[in-house]
């Protein structure tokens, strides 16, 4: 009996130890593979829609030249008259919207690329003006202009940082093209006389601006932008005033010069690898 107890006293002692040293040795854990959220690439060709609003500033402008008479039908005063009517402008606002295209570079932070964008651009206004004739009171002229354009095409440079790994911040500017026609009327009640004339071209401008684009999944991104486009100024030159009588000596001098404010959104789709995914 005493053997037996001292047998079981033995072996309680040993598992005892044999428990102790295995709390000091070095314990060992298998680590699980750390996800990293998906980073944003932005190198690569893409393709979207624009869509937003317009605010055109035209200043249109009808002058003539004074000639003697009987080579001409105003008097002096009547000259600078109708150049100060004439002086007129147009603002209109409407909707913009189109097709867009382009390359992205990114390059660690910062982000360089080229965009073209083709948009409808439908905006029309007018402007009328009236005045007594200075020397012949009370007889008056009149003055319209009208100005419309229908489309508007960009080629920009945009060069941009990553605010975060999904969000662009951006400037942009380069070349703009645009259709632009005005019509002009000038008649009175002396004559009565009538003068009219039309300018019909291509533009061919710059713009600048800034926005802001969004990464989101699988190569989709939005964005916001803001582009101020000037367009320059047109002129076109008529000799056709009558009363019926025809007086050409009196040249006429029209004018417009376009300008653009226009906001707008969009979305892109970008091809090829929209992220690099990190574990």
């Amino acid at each position: 009996m005493k053997k037996l107890v001292a047998a079981l006293l033995f072996t309680v002692a040993l598992g005892a130890a044999t428990a102790s040293a295995a709390d000091l040795a070095p314990r060992t854990y298998s680590k699980a593979p750390v996800m990293v959220a998906p980073v944003y690439n932005w190198t690569g060709f893409y393709v979207g829609l624009n869509a937003g609003g317009a605010w055109n500033e035209s200043n249109v402008t009808t002058s003539t030249v004074f000639a003697p008479f009987p080579f001409g039908y105003f008097a002096a005063t009547s000259v600078p008259a109708i150049g100060t009517v004439g002086n007129q402008n147009i603002n209109r606002s409407g909707f913009t919207g189109g097709a867009t295209a382009g390359y992205n570079w990114q390059i660690s932070n910062a982000v360089l690329g080229v965009e073209t964008d083709f948009n409808y651009f439908g905006i029309r206004g007018s402007s009328t003006g009236t005045a007594l004739y200075p020397c012949c009171a009370p007889s008056t002229f009149t003055v319209n202009s009208s100005e419309s354009t229908d489309w508007l095409w960009t080629l920009r440079g945009r060069a941009g940082f990553l605010a975060t790994p999904a969000l662009l911040l951006y400037g942009t500017g380069g070349l703009a093209v645009a259709d632009v026609k005005a019509s002009y009327l000038f008649t009175d009640t002396f004559g009565p006389a009538r003068e009219s004339a039309a300018i019909s071209t291509t533009r061919y401008g710059w713009t600048a601006g800034a926005g802001g684009e969004y990464a989101l999944m699988n190569g989709w991104s939005i964005k916001a932008e803001y582009l101020y486009v000037d367009l320059g100024r047109a002129s076109a030159t008529s000799t056709n005033l009558v009363t019926p009588t025809a007086f050409p000596s009196n040249v006429f001098t029209h004018t417009v010069n376009l300008r653009s404010n226009i906001g707008r959104v969009g979305i892109n789709y970008k091809f090829g690898g929209p992220v690099v995914a990190k574990y």
